[in-house]
C-alpha cells in the first residue's frame, strides 16, 4: 500500500481496535461485544495459530483503520484449486470512500495469489448492497447464494 498506509498481521494487543471496526456499522452493532472480551483473545489465538488464517490489519501510523481476514481452504473442487476466502472486511469510518477498501482488496487478491490460491471469494450480506457493488467494481461476480445455519 502506498502513502504511509500498509497491511500486516495483526497482532494481539489490536484485537480491541479490530473488534472496533467489526462493530462499527448496523449489523455489527447488534452482534459484537466489548473487544476485551476474552471470547475474542481465544478466537484471535486459533487464528494466529492456523497457518491457513490471516488476520490483516490496514495501519496508518499506529493506527488501525481496515481489517479483513483469509482463509485459504484447500479442496478437490476445480481441479484442486486452493480458495482464499475473505471475510470480515472493515474500514474505518473516517477512510470510507478514500480508495483504501480497493487497495486492501488489491492486496488481498495479489497475497492470495502468491500463496497459490486460484480463486478468490466471499460473502457479503444481502443488507449491504453498497458492499455488493463495490465487490462487483472490483470484479467479483454474484455466481451463487450463500446460505448459513446457526448452531
Amino acid at each position: 500500500m502506498t502513502g504511509g498506509v500498509r497491511v500486516a498481521r495483526a497482532r494481539a494487543e489490536q484485537v480491541p481496535a479490530i473488534v472496533g471496526l467489526l462493530a462499527d456499522d448496523h449489523l455489527g452493532s447488534g452482534r459484537e461485544r466489548s473487544g476485551d472480551d476474552p471470547a475474542y483473545a481465544s478466537a484471535f489465538a486459533r487464528i494466529d495459530a492456523d497457518p491457513n488464517q490471516l488476520l490483516a490489519v490496514v495501519l496508518d501510523g499506529d493506527d488501525v483503520v481496515g481489517t479483513l481476514q483469509l482463509s485459504f481452504i484447500p479442496g478437490l473442487s476445480r481441479g484442486g484449486v486452493l480458495r482464499a476466502q475473505i471475510e470480515s472486511v472493515r474500514v474505518a469510518a473516517s477512510q470510507r470512500g478514500s480508495g483504501l477498501g480497493t487497495r486492501l482488496f488489491e492486496w488481498a487478491i495479489d497475497y492470495s495469489r502468491e500463496r497459490g490460491a486460484g480463486l478468490v471469494q466471499l460473502t457479503t450480506d444481502k443488507s449491504r448492497p453498497e458492499a455488493k457493488a463495490f465487490y462487483e467494481r472490483l470484479g467479483f461476480t454474484a455466481s451463487h447464494d450463500g446460505m448459513k445455519l446457526a448452531l
